[in-house]
């Protein structure tokens, strides 16, 4: 404890000085993208000479959206037409309609304004930059947990997965997606899946539906030293043929297949309600099992079974890509199959909160915890930290496996740069690539839960994590982070990780 206590005391004094140090920064900088403009317009409307009354929204002007429908638009404001509101109610519902078109994730800008103020009325005026929508593009993406795991493996191109995806956002101007991927390479897959969450008339109900098909020819059957055991395929395996593996030639460890129904209830701005309903068959070659007969229960060599899902999401953060100030969250229950075959419940949640502590200073909070039960499962059910967004900066060489655990990660930036380089061409929603460049620190704490540890010494024992980077956030939500990081185990080193959901 006197050690914890001792890095701990590190990790602040860090904190101090990266406060002091940020704070000398103060030049003058771009507002971010999208941010409420002031003009003429608004110009003096907090002047205590004002008259504290109630306006009417006289009207709502839309302009830029040559593909969404005005509809949609409109859907992300708090106000209408009609509604009487003082005008400092009139602003602060304003920035909040801003953050949310923000986050349809429909538009590179977003410019709200006061075009015009009566004697007791005011219009508004919207002025949006669509994105592209329309997305072909080659696919190449290494098939180990992040680029570390890669590194390891000596940037070999035999562990790379290469083809193409195809992304179609808001394909009738109604924020619907249409996605389609054909991957070969070390893990073929075929995937396809189409969302409507603005199905009916009062934009409140929606669906989607998706269908995958992937293969494996190395199956990560073990966590031994909280490090992923594989086998790799090195002679033919007897995987039973199906028509889909039929398509790619080839012998492989492991099939899956996937079929999901989704339904969407979003019954005002900020919470949405999603359930899913998936179906799932998995195969796996005799040679995992004979490496891990706890990889499926019961010795099975094939497991089909369904699963449901359900997740209550909050949204309330300025921008849920790389949220700075606000809230955002999601808590799920999922019933994973019906049998002995496979039974699990789990419960779990996440939220990120952030706060402005002075000009261009931010501290945010993340959380993540998760129970399953029972907690006799079998090791596909194991993952915990490690995987995915859900690990600790400075322990990305590991994961830990579990079936209850969690984890907080705490980050202080400053804002050092926000600038925009122009683009010399004829597309409005393509002129300039905006960056925001962040320093920061960070401490990070974690703890998983295992019945049986199996020489795994992170399992069961809190683990804490500090360090300092870089971020930076640019436009169609990449983000690049640069992460110097310190752990418990006298490691260090230099994470690169990049984020984008194309």
């Amino acid at each position: 404890m006197h050690c914890i206590a001792k890095k701990y005391l590190l990790v602040s004094f860090c904190v101090i000085i990266s406060c002091h140090l940020l704070g000398q920064f103060a030049d003058p900088v771009q507002p971010p993208t999208g941010t409420l403009s002031d003009s003429a317009d608004t110009a003096g409307l907090h002047d205590t000479s004002f008259p504290a009354r109630p306006y009417a929204i006289n009207n709502i002007i839309i302009t830029g959206n040559k593909k969404t429908k005005p509809y949609i638009i409109e859907r992300e404001f708090s106000f209408h037409v009609g509604d009487s509101l003082v005008i400092d109610e009139v602003l602060k519902r304003i920035e909040q309609a801003r953050r949310q078109l923000m986050n349809t994730r429909l538009f590179n800008e977003v410019v709200i304004t006061l075009q015009r103020v009566y004697s007791s009325s005011v219009d508004v005026a919207v002025d949006v930059k669509e994105r592209w929508y329309l997305f072909p593009f080659p696919f190449f993406k290494p098939v180990d947990r992040n680029l570390t795991e890669w590194a390891k493996q000596g940037y070999g191109i035999d562990r790379v997965n290469y083809g193409a995806k195809f992304a179609y956002y808001n394909v009738t101007g109604r924020n619907d997606k249409l996605k389609a991927q054909f991957i070969n390479g070390y893990t073929p897959q075929l995937q396809f899946s189409y969302e409507q969450p603005n199905a009916d008339k009062t934009l409140k109900h929606g669906f989607g539906i998706s269908l995958s098909y992937t293969t494996a020819k190395e199956v990560n059957y073990l966590t031994q030293d909280n490090e992923q055991r594989f086998i790799p395929l090195t002679l033919p395996r007897n995987v039973p043929d199906t028509l889909f593996h039929s398509l790619f030639h080839k012998q492989v460890l492991n099939e899956q297949f996937n079929a999901t129904l989704t339904y969407t209830y979003r019954p005002a701005i900020r919470t949405r309600h999603t359930l899913r309903l998936a179906y799932n068959i998995n195969k796996i070659d005799r040679a995992v099992l004979l490496a891990n007969p706890n990889y499926y229960s019961n010795n099975k060599l094939s497991i089909a079974y369904p699963e449901f899902i359900y997740t209550v999401e909050y949204n309330n953060a300025d921008y849920i890509i790389y949220p700075l100030t606000g809230f955002t969250g999601d808590a799920s229950f999922t019933k994973r199959g019906i049998s002995k075959d496979m039974n699990l419940w789990q419960v779990n949640a996440r939220g990120t909160i952030g706060w402005k502590v002075a000009n261009k200073l931010f501290f945010g909070l993340q959380g993540y915890g998760v129970v399953k039960v029972p907690f006799d499962q079998p090791y596909v059910n194991l993952r915990m930290l490690g995987y995915g967004d859900a690990y600790l900066r400075g322990l990305e060489k590991y994961v830990i496996d579990g079936v209850a655990g969690g984890m907080v990660r705490s980050t202080l930036r400053r804002e050092v740069l926000n600038f925009s380089v122009p683009l010399f061409n004829r597309f409005r929603s393509l002129d300039r690539i905006p960056f925001r460049i962040y320093l920061k620190t960070y401490a990070d704490a974690g703890y998983s839960y295992s019945r049986d540890p199996y020489h795994n010494p992170l399992t069961n024992r809190l683990l804490h994590t500090y360090g300092a980077g870089l971020d930076i956030v640019t436009f169609y939500d990449f983000v690049f982070r640069f992460e110097y990081s310190f752990n418990q185990l006298a490691q260090k080193g230099l994470f690169l990780h990049i984020r984008n959901d194309f």
